[in-house]
């Protein structure tokens, strides 16, 4: 069995999260194949995603597809685009309503295997501080590591999460859309060719 079917019948936080507010099921959500072109590092699923069973299918995923320069049918495509994020599932969410982090047993159990099984990508893109730190081992803020991009481009870029949630933070940091997208979208496209 393929590591993309063992991570979609993994039922390992079923009772992690029928503890939670959502008291929902495990439903990995796994969209890569091997020698994708990039890599999109995320945090973990939503409640959309969840329900739809595609990764970014939400408003935040129209914002994404924005920043990289793409459309929906390239960013779509498994052979060129790898979406791994840190945990596969919705992690819930707790008493006051707020997303529980990606669980740690989900990337202690696949993640490894699944960057074997894509192999080396020549741009990956780091969404949130869980990938930040997971890939590159900093300790430091989405912003500090966000506002560093360029000690990581054009190899990797950290981005915020793109969610309606951080658009103050990107109108605070002004550099984010002057700055940063426009050498994403141009190693972007360098990748995809």
């Amino acid at each position: 069995m393929a590591i993309t079917d063992d991570i979609a019948t993994c039922t390992l936080c079923a009772q992690r999260f029928a503890g939670t507010a959502t008291g929902h099921h495990p439903r990995p959500v796994v969209w890569f194949d091997s020698a994708p072109r990039i890599l999109i590092a995320g945090q973990a699923p939503g409640a959309r995603v969840h329900a739809s069973g595609k990764p970014f299918d939400d408003p935040s995923g129209d914002r994404l597809r924005d920043w990289m320069g793409i459309d929906p049918a390239t960013f779509y495509d498994m052979r060129r685009i790898a979406i791994l994020p840190m945990a596969f599932c919705f992690p819930g969410y707790n008493a006051q309503g707020s997303d529980l982090p990606p669980p740690p047993l989900c990337h202690k159990t696949w993640r490894s295997a699944a960057m074997d099984h894509i192999g080396p990508v020549p741009l990956t893109l780091l969404i949130g501080g869980y990938a930040q730190k997971w890939h590159l081992g900093t300790g430091t803020s989405v912003t500090d590591t966000v506002a560093g991009w360029r000690a990581h481009a054009p190899a990797v870029f950290p981005l915020p999460h793109p969610s309606w949630r951080n658009t103050g933070w990107i109108r605070k940091n002004p550099w984010f859309e002057t700055d940063l997208l426009p050498a994403l979208r141009k190693a972007v496209q360098k990748a995809l060719t």
